[in-house]
């Protein structure tokens, strides 16, 4: 093993409580949020990276309180459009999200992106990631559920939605030296293992 990489998802926002579509919206992590990730146990680092939006970078000065963390732009979340800050049942009946959920989620939401452009952006960041990453063993990257699921549906195949995770959850895998992927796992991390970090 050359790399071990971890994608973590950030902790829970009062819009992830209410189920709403929050993709660019720049809302911070509820007390709720804040608390579940200090309960948990990560993996430590010697690199962490971070989506630009508020909650990821939160979420990674709790986990990693002595880390510089770096921030990666491409790595945010994708956007919405015009189902920002709404949720399902504030959308039913609107046309333009029923066709969206007909498409399977492949449309571009409106005035929004589609999957396949924040897949590309989402691979354009994890490949920054990799560019300054090249001297760690342990990389970290603090990001969103739409992130992940784009980065590793495009690793390991699949579907895009079987990678997804809850707040504070995420995947751990391998990159060998010959650049080959290997070893993915659901991580919780609830547990206490060694060569983590307790992030309280």
């Amino acid at each position: 093993m050359d790399m071990q990489i971890t994608l973590i998802r950030h902790g829970v926002t009062p819009g992830n409580t209410k189920k709403k579509y929050i993709g660019i919206t720049d809302e911070g992590l509820s007390k709720e949020g804040e608390n579940e990730i200090r309960a948990r146990s990560y993996p430590e680092a010697d690199i962490v990276f971070s989506s630009p939006l508020l909650r990821c970078k939160q979420t990674a000065r709790i986990i990693y309180p002595n880390a510089d963390v770096q921030v990666v732009e491409q790595l945010r979340e994708t956007d919405f459009g015009l189902f920002e800050g709404k949720n399902y049942q504030e959308l039913s009946g609107n046309p333009a999200y029923q066709a969206w959920i007909e498409s399977g989620g492949e449309d571009a939401f409106p005035e929004g992106e589609s999957k396949a452009e924040a897949t590309a952006r989402s691979l354009a960041g994890f490949d920054k990631v990799l560019q300054k990453s090249k001297d760690a063993k342990r990389i970290s990257v603090i990001c969103h559920g739409g992130t992940i699921m784009a980065i590793l549906s495009s690793l390991f195949g699949g579907d895009y939605y079987s990678y997804h995770v809850e707040n504070g959850e995420g995947y751990t895998f391998d990159l060998s030296f010959d650049g080959v992927y290997s070893g993915l796992s659901a991580r919780s991390f609830t547990g206490r293992s060694d060569g983590m970090a307790t992030s309280n």
